[in-house]
């Protein structure tokens, strides 16, 4: 068995909104993500990841944000098609870990619920997926709450 490792980031603008999507689940929040899709900066920080540890490109290609199809998707639609993506191409996803840089909203309540609907889009047990969430300190356009970002690291297997 061999292994390979991904990483992946992703920033969305905060703006007018009631809720914010992180980990396919919706969260309560003052404002929304400004994004072509959903804005779930989490799932697009994995798909990044799953994309650069398996060398199948990145996101901006496989889903531009300049085709209609994909305006206001589910951006777990886009990680059910990575997944599909790797295991035609002989990977297997073995773990991922993850950040969430903001400074609101309260996160690690909905951490169970964003690893159920991670874990069943990709395939592998919640165990397999780690999800912890940072401040910035109020330092940057995160910090300011202007912004929320993720990051993660995903490692694939082969034969």
């Amino acid at each position: 068995m061999k292994f390979r490792i991904g990483l992946g980031f992703d920033l969305h603008r905060l703006g007018p909104g009631s809720y914010l999507i992180l980990g396919g689940v919706q969260i309560p929040h003052g404002q929304g993500f400004i994004a072509h899709s959903d804005g779930d900066v989490l799932c697009h920080a994995v798909v990044d990841a799953l994309l650069g540890a398996a060398g199948l490109g990145n996101i901006g290609e496989r889903f531009p944000d300049t085709d209609p199809r994909y305006r206001g998707m589910s951006s777990l639609k886009f990680l059910a098609e990575t997944t599909g993506l790797l295991s035609q191409n002989g990977f297997r996803i073995e773990n991922i870990d993850s950040n969430i840089l903001a400074e609101r909203p309260k996160l690690l309540p909905h951490f169970p619920s964003m690893r159920e609907k991670i874990s069943s889009t990709i395939g592998i047990p919640a165990e397999g997926i780690s999800i912890k969430a940072k401040t910035m300190e109020g330092i940057g356009i995160i910090g300011v709450e202007e912004a929320i970002a993720a990051q993660a690291v995903a490692l694939i297997s082969f034969e």
